[in-house]
């Protein structure tokens, strides 16, 4: 996997908290520097969960070397029509009383980080380098997350759907990208 083809993955995956980010500027009065911990935390669960599901891959992987192309292709097409499909069905989190409570906070953090365990599971079939992967997944979701917090704050619910459009519509180009590779290269 190129790195170009690694940094729209990590957009795509970082979709999700930056909306989630956003929703928690929206809902804050006045944003203070403990608020973009978020980030840390959102941009942290973005790169462990992939480490988890990296494991799981690197074992199941040699068993279906032959199918690794669609079984990637399958699992970022799902995870971006999922997200399309609960953009399109307009579902949020539901209002929590503590926006930035421990237990809330870690609650997103998994939320958020769900898809990118399960892309986790492809990285090993997409060839992609474990460590570059994990630390771009994690950068990219923290910076986007940082950046939702604010703009959500000036900019309002605006961008929640949007977001997770973009996100959804990036990890569909991804899959039919790296299938189109595969079958092209035969």
């Amino acid at each position: 996997m190129s790195f170009g083809g690694l940094l729209l993955l990590s957009l795509g995956l970082a979709m999700d908290a930056t909306a989630v980010a956003a929703a928690r500027g929206l809902a804050t009065p006045k944003l203070l520097p403990r608020h973009f911990l978020v980030a840390a935390l959102f941009g942290a669960f973005h790169s462990v969960m992939p480490l988890m599901g990296w494991l799981v891959g690197s074992q199941v992987g040699p068993l279906v070397h032959a199918w690794e192309p669609f079984i990637a292709f399958g699992l970022l097409a799902a995870i971006g029509g999922k997200m399309l499909w609960e953009a399109m069905k307009g579902e949020t989190a539901a209002p929590a009383t503590d926006l930035y409570g421990v237990r809330v906070m870690l609650l997103l953090g998994v939320a958020t980080s769900v898809d990118a365990l399960a892309v986790g599971v492809t990285l090993p079939m997409l060839d992609a380098p474990l460590l570059l992967s994990l630390v771009t997944i994690g950068l990219t979701t923290a910076a986007l997350s940082a950046i939702g917090l604010s703009a959500g704050r000036r900019f309002g619910a605006l961008l929640g759907k949007r977001l997770d459009v973009g996100g959804g519509l990036m990890l569909l180009g991804l899959a039919f990208k790296s299938l189109a590779q595969h079958l092209l290269t035969r």
